[in-house]
Parts: C-alpha cells; sequence; structure tokens
C-alpha cells in the first residue's frame, strides 16, 4: 500500500485517540471532585442552583438550598464546588477583599486630566450646586394646579364679558333659549 493513502487514515485515528482521552481525563477530574464533596462545603449543581453539602452518602448528596429547604441530589447532579469566598460572593453578596493595596480607579475621567489642586476645587465646587432630580412635593404640585386653575378662571371670565359687550350670541343647531 501506498503511504500516501495511509496518512489521512492515520491522522483520523490519532484524532480520535486524542479527543476520547481529553474527554475521559475531564470526567475522571469531575468524579474525583464529586467523591471529595464534604459537609459545609458551597457547590453548584449542573441546574445551576447553589447551596451547601449538608450530608454526603454513597451516590446521593442532602443540600441545604436555604432556612429549612433540604433537597436530595445525585452525586452526578453537582457541577461544581466552590470555595467559601466564591460561594459567599455569588450567594451572600459578600466581597473579600483581596486587593487592598491596590490603586483606587476614579469614578469619572475629570480625575485624570486635573491636578490635586484643580480637584480639590472641583469637587468643592460641585457640592455647593445641588441638582434636585427628584419629584416635585405634593404641596408645590397642588400649589401649581391652582395658580394655573386661577389663570384659567380669569381667560374664560374676559372671554364672556367681550361676548356680552360687543357681539350676538352665536346660535347652534337645534337648541333655542325660548321656552
Amino acid at each position: 500500500m501506498n503511504t500516501l493513502t495511509l496518512l489521512p487514515l492515520i491522522v483520523l485515528i490519532a484524532a480520535m485517540f486524542l479527543l476520547t482521552r481529553s474527554n475521559k481525563k475531564r470526567q475522571q477530574q469531575a468524579q474525583n471532585m464529586r467523591n471529595e464533596v464534604q459537609p459545609g462545603s458551597g457547590v453548584r449543581t449542573i441546574g445551576g442552583m447553589y447551596a451547601t453539602v449538608k450530608e454526603v452518602n454513597d451516590d446521593t448528596v442532602l443540600l441545604d438550598a436555604g432556612p429549612g429547604v433540604e433537597l436530595l441530589f445525585a452525586k452526578n447532579a453537582i457541577g461544581s464546588v466552590l470555595t467559601d469566598d466564591e460561594y459567599n460572593r455569588i450567594v451572600h453578596g459578600v466581597e473579600h477583599d483581596l486587593k487592598s493595596d491596590a490603586a483606587v480607579v476614579p469614578d469619572d475621567a475629570s480625575s485624570l486630566t486635573e491636578t490635586d489642586d484643580e480637584s480639590a476645587d472641583a469637587a468643592a465646587a460641585s457640592d455647593d450646586k445641588a441638582v434636585d432630580l427628584g419629584k416635585k412635593d405634593e404641596a408645590e404640585e397642588t400649589a401649581e394646579a391652582k395658580t394655573e386653575d386661577k389663570v384659567e378662571d380669569k381667560v374664560e371670565e374676559a372671554g364672556t364679558v367681550e361676548a356680552k359687550a360687543g357681539e350676538e350670541p352665536k346660535k347652534t343647531d337645534g337648541e333655542t333659549d325660548a321656552k
């Protein structure tokens, strides 16, 4: 046989071997992780639920998902075991301060271009100006409504005075003033 005809077959067999080997290795790591689960550790299930391991059996795991909520899962349903910091960050929203010595990133770009004296002056100037973005108080709204009503009443009164003084009233279809 010719080596050129065997070359694609050899490459195909080698690729299949590498793929099955990596899959087996990944499955073995997942199985070891599930077997090393201890009570008290935080886990994420393959369905995305976060819980704390309460009890570990041969094929099952009892999870505590909240106050008074205990769920029985198969060990294969555990997707990953989380570190304490990661579990507290996700479930309780507690951030662990790992970067206490890190530089502080400013909230706006203006502090990147100004010197220290200018930034202090700008901060003092921005504190002097109060911008009200909230809703108006009910007292202010009622006062404005009353003012608008008074203006509308005066406009209507002026219109009726002009109509009485100069012109005849207009007739409408089908309506008469006589009885």
